[in-house]
């Protein structure tokens, strides 16, 4: 039985790809919490420009950085958009294990989850200009150096699935301008 102040938080990301930014920002929470749940967020949509891997493969690569990190206390949950933010909030507490705290800097998911009676805290940003899924994506497509903006098992993850390659095709394709 958990004592009566354990937390379990909540973080509800994309981490396309999970990058070093990410990395700092789940070794701060954890330390508040008891127990990290983070929810893989848009986890039908994949091989586009903004969320070019699956649910999946972010899947692996956030289990592989944080065990590497030493972090273990975690949950990761694929959560699939529904479009209908009335019931968002009931569809992400049916997904995952029971939560107190929600982190987030999304103003419509802490709008959601004040409303509906949780602890929001507004996540830590850490270089944020570097620190950027956008940013590394536009670097991995036009060919620049990303690898210093990720955890080493991360890079390891998009290797493995050819991710580099991918987002270069989604490039070509028309699917993202690496300029915008």
């Amino acid at each position: 039985m958990k004592e009566p102040d354990s937390v379990d938080c909540l973080l509800i990301g994309r981490f396309q790809p999970f990058h070093l930014g990410h990395l700092e920002v789940v070794r701060k929470i954890a330390k508040e919490c008891d127990e990290l749940i983070i929810g893989i967020g848009s986890a039908q949509i994949s091989h586009t420009f903004e969320n070019p891997f699956t649910a999946g493969e972010r899947h692996l690569m956030i289990s592989r950085a944080l065990r590497a990190d030493g972090i273990k206390d975690f949950f990761l949950v694929p959560i699939v958009d529904i479009n209908q933010y009335g019931v968002w909030v009931s569809h992400v507490r049916s997904m995952v294990p029971p939560f107190q705290r929600v982190y987030t800097n999304n103003p419509l998911t802490r709008r959601l989850f004040s409303e509906a009676g949780y602890d929001v805290s507004a996540s830590p940003m850490f270089n944020r200009s570097q620190y950027s899924g956008t940013e590394i994506r536009k670097r991995m497509a036009s060919g620049d150096e990303w690898r210093k903006f990720v955890p080493s098992a991360v890079a390891e993850v998009i290797d493995s699935i050819d991710g580099v390659r991918r987002l270069q095709d989604l490039t070509a394709q028309g699917e993202g301008d690496v300029g915008d």
